[in-house]
């Protein structure tokens, strides 16, 4: 068992989950406000393809890193502690944007941003599992805090778009500090600290290899995804990854007291909730990252306007995530799991059969289905944190929190180079500046300004192109939650009651 430090009120347990979704929505919120602040970013610092890489990618690889050893320290030191740390260092990172004159530094910010998320992330979820002991109600709270993380999601285009069209790009990191120090303020106050009581011998080099690992592996993914299959980095860190992960899973089976409790994968619900936390954040990743350029750049809206439009989405996610629990009671955990990531995969079918030229009335429909198949991730999370015991539940919260790591890396790469090949492709541009105009929809957009006049038909051209690569990827987008809605059916056992006893043996 886990030792917390006595039961908590139901009233303070609710209380509790507010401080945890509220942070966990400012986590999440922080990930797609980049999105929208990007294109002023880079007018401002001016920095390479690889630097604007890297300011996305940052914050992933450090997150991803850090997940497996932040979870098992906080399992010996403290949840709550480690939650508090957490909030105190994302506070910190973003009031150091202010410092931020050149890209490299906005890239330590991000990576500091991650350190930070790294720290919250699976502290709410294995806090989750430690305060609300009953299983019915543990569904019901998970849902809450699945919608709090779709509601970060959508909200933070909007709030990027608030602050950019009155504000220097600074005000999108910015508005992070107030909110954690409320966190911290309400967190100390309401949340009760809990531990795992004998959790052995730390393991130095499973710390080590975990996150060699970990980075290795969501480096190869993105590296993958710039420059092809054949790309010399990413081939080096794959093999790094196979090795360092592979060393660490055995060291994990192999201990009594392992860094991360691997053998939780032999819970068929356990592992159907990972597929499904890992397929769905890989199309939303790709889609939603597509979908806000789309906006900008070929439709001309603006960023407030496109986070806006990016709602529905977040309205279906809001209704669907704590409702999903209740409907699982009725017709069966495995057909909302499986359900949800087909209805997924039909939003992306839409936007691939949609009559050209594509306009909004798809893409709002589209949103909408993908908000209502989110309600599957609260089932998810409950499948997950019910089938591992408190003890575990810094491993349960560390293997969840990596599937949407790994996943929205994954989406992004995997899905952003089917759409990047898919615009090259379509683009007949042999002008000046060729290689720019193939680089990127802004790239091509910018060469098109200083050509003047003589730029409208490459403005033309490459907006057209963009468009038939969103499509294009969402055809692939289909296929693959296809197949996660596949594996997700056959692994979730017929008669998984969530709201019934653990499934934790």
């Amino acid at each position: 068992m886990t030792i917390t430090t006595s039961p908590v009120s139901s009233k303070r347990r609710w209380a509790a989950l507010a401080v945890l979704s509220a942070s966990v929505l400012v986590v999440v919120m922080d990930m797609t406000i980049l999105n929208v602040a990007l294109p002023a970013i880079s007018a401002d610092l001016r920095p390479d393809s690889i630097q604007l890489l890297w300011m996305v990618d940052a914050y992933a690889l450090v997150l991803s890193g850090l997940l497996v050893t932040v979870s098992a320290l906080g399992d010996r030191w403290g949840r709550k502690r480690m939650l508090m740390v957490g909030f105190a260092v994302f506070g910190v990172a973003s009031l150091a944007v202010l410092a931020a004159g050149s890209p490299m530094q906005v890239i330590a910010v991000r990576a500091l941003l991650g350190v930070g998320g790294a720290m919250i992330m699976p502290s709410t979820l294995s806090m989750i599992r430690n305060l609300f002991t009953d299983p019915g109600e543990r569904a019901r709270a998970l849902g809450v805090w699945a919608a709090m993380a779709a509601v970060g999601a959508a909200l933070g285009p909007i709030v990027a778009g608030v602050l950019l069209e009155h504000f220097s790009w600074h005000s999108a990191f910015l508005v992070n500090v107030p909110v954690m120090v409320i966190a911290i303020a309400a967190g100390l106050f309401l949340l009760p600290e809990s531990r795992n009581p004998a959790p052995g011998r730390w393991d130095s080099l499973g710390t080590l290899l975990s996150m060699a690992g970990m980075v290795a592996l969501v480096y190869a993914v993105k590296n993958f995804g710039k420059y092809g299959l054949t790309s010399p980095g990413a081939l080096v860190a794959t093999a790094v990854a196979a090795v360092t992960l592979g060393w660490f899973v055995m060291r994990c089976l192999r201990r009594p007291d392992p860094l991360l409790e691997i053998r939780l994968f032999r819970s068929k619900p356990f592992s159907a909730g990972v597929v499904t936390a890992l397929t769905t954040s890989i199309a939303m990743a790709a889609v939603l990252l597509l979908l806000a350029q789309w906006m900008q750049l070929v439709q001309g809206y603006g960023p407030l306007e496109t986070g806006v439009r990016l709602l529905p989405a977040a309205l279906a996610a809001i209704v669907a995530s704590p409702l999903a629990p209740a409907v699982a009671a009725r017709i069966g955990a495995r057909t909302v799991l499986a359900g949800g990531l087909a209805v997924t995969g039909l939003a992306f079918l839409l936007l691939y059969v949609a009559p050209g030229p594509l306009d909004y009335w798809p893409i709002a429909v589209a949103l909408t289905l993908i908000g209502l198949g989110n309600g599957s991730l609260a089932i998810a999370s409950a499948a997950i944190m019910s089938g591992s015991p408190p003890a575990k539940a810094g491993s349960a919260a560390a293997i969840e929190e990596t599937s949407y790591e790994v996943g929205g890396a994954l989406g992004v790469a995997v899905l952003g180079s089917v759409a990047a090949a898919a615009y090259r492709g379509e683009l007949a541009y042999e002008g000046p500046a060729a290689g720019v105009v193939r680089e990127s929809l802004g790239g091509a957009l910018d060469v098109a300004r200083e050509l003047g006049p003589a730029g409208v038909r490459l403005t033309e051209e490459a907006r057209a192109a963009f468009t038939d690569s969103l499509v294009l990827t969402s055809g692939a987008g289909a296929v693959l939650m296809l197949a996660g809605t596949l594996v997700a059916w056959l692994l979730t056992p017929r008669d998984l009651d969530l709201s019934s006893a653990d499934h934790s043996h």
